[in-house]
């Protein structure tokens, strides 16, 4: 999330959000802000050694109102302010940014601990602590979302018990964890760069926007509970409450963690090794503690209906007539609903995205797999500024038109011939 182009889910894990526009309440931002200021004021850099209060902004970029917590710089605002929740420089300062209207409004604890991931992401380069985004597609088969729901139920029993029972789920987990990793190779460093990069930030937000290490150990086994029905596809959602759940337990096992954790940090091995932990031997005994055979079926049943959800939208953005645009620099996207098209790239619901060429609003769209492009199904008409598509809206900027792609019936957005 913290590279040059933003690529960024509109909501956190369990929450399906897609673009929406709408006037900046000022009276209720002002209190969302405030809300924000004192979770971090009694947080107090406790975590990590480093405040999370800072600039914040929340934004609807198409009514272009804003609500901030500090005077607005008088440089130009950021291209992709009120695209994303997220963190980007603003008049040479480093401003948490945040989406009108902010996920989960009505629930105060949510919002608190949303703003407060948000608040970490700021501070996450002063912290040498940026990562990136790994590929997860694994975790939309069913053999990589078996494994994951495993982990997170070893993990939520791990954060319930104590003794020598947390210590069982724990290396439960642990084995769970190697088991996918073993059958998916790549796999744990993809995970791993995800869960530094989203999983720092949900634990922080997590732990910081409750009263007591009780309620913050309470909201996690919530987190893995919720997290397998939450969502249609773990691909991006999995390091939440992964990330929340594995910072909990070195918060027992190894305190004052966040004091020493790098960049290249593994937070299921950090644990394995502050609390002298392997992984279960038995992988396969330690499953049927945690309801294997009800996974798999479920899975099973999932996979059916994923793999005809996949020949559609194939069909719709392969095979048929297809508008390709370069990727924008900063993007936002709904979490639910992300599904890989194997050996292409990713279909992202509720996207929008600016760049140099204009504007994309789109329902569904396909992003390949080197994220360059995004493709959509074709327009009946390509001409003028504003086209529009089953499911999308493009904006073109001056100088940007709309010509035929590489195939007949094919179109691709591109710079105009000079004349």
């Amino acid at each position: 999330m913290r590279r040059a182009q933003i690529l960024i889910a509109l909501a956190a894990v369990g929450v399906c959000a897609g673009p929406a526009s709408a006037q900046v309440d000022q009276a209720r931002a002002a209190t969302y802000l405030k809300e924000a200021a004192a979770l971090c004021e009694r947080e107090g850099g406790r975590l990590w050694g480093v405040s999370l209060c800072g600039p914040m902004v929340i934004a609807d970029p198409a009514t272009g109102t804003m609500a901030t917590n500090q005077p607005r710089p008088a440089a130009p605002q950021p291209a992709a302010l009120g695209f994303a929740n997220a963190a980007m420089d603003w008049g040479g300062v480093r401003w948490t940014t945040l989406v009108w209207p902010l996920v989960n409004a009505a629930d105060e604890h949510a919002r608190g601990r949303l703003m407060l991931h948000e608040l970490f992401h700021r501070i996450q380069p002063q912290l040498g602590l940026a990562a990136g985004d790994g590929q997860n597609d694994h975790l939309d088969t069913p053999d990589g979302r078996y494994w994951m729901q495993l982990e997170w139920r070893a993990l939520a029993r791990a954060l319930s018990t104590t003794g020598p029972e947390r210590e069982t789920a724990a290396r439960d987990a642990l084995a769970f964890r190697s088991a996918r990793h073993t059958r998916f190779p790549g796999a744990a460093e993809n995970e791993r760069l995800l869960e530094m990069n989203e999983g720092l930030a949900q634990y922080t937000g997590t732990v910081a926007s409750v009263a007591s290490s009780a309620a913050a150990t309470a909201d996690a086994v919530d987190q893995l509970n919720r997290a397998p029905v939450a969502t249609q596809t773990f691909v991006r959602t999995f390091a939440y409450p992964s990330g929340a759940a594995y910072g909990l337990l070195l918060d027992g096992w190894s305190p004052g963690w966040t004091r020493r954790i790098t960049a290249t940090g593994d937070l299921a091995q950090l644990l394995m090794s502050a609390a002298h932990l392997q992984p279960a031997s038995d992988v396969d005994s330690a499953a049927a503690k945690y309801g294997s055979r009800e996974v798999r079926t479920a899975e099973e049943t999932r996979e059916a209906e994923r793999q005809a959800r996949v020949a559609e939208l194939r069909r719709r953005f392969v095979d048929g007539p297809v508008l390709v645009v370069p990727n924008g620099r900063s993007s936002a996207f709904a979490t639910a609903g992300m599904t890989p098209i194997p050996g292409v790239g990713t279909v992202y619901p509720a996207f929008r995205t600016s760049a140099d060429w204009g504007r994309l609003d789109a329902t569904t769209v396909l992003m390949s797999g080197d994220r360059r492009t995004l493709t959509l199904p074709a327009p009946p008409e390509t001409k003028g500024p504003a086209v529009r598509g089953d499911g999308w809206t493009l904006t073109l900027a001056p100088g940007w038109v709309i010509r035929p792609g590489n195939r007949s019936g094919d179109f691709q957005v591109m710079r105009e011939a000079p004349r």
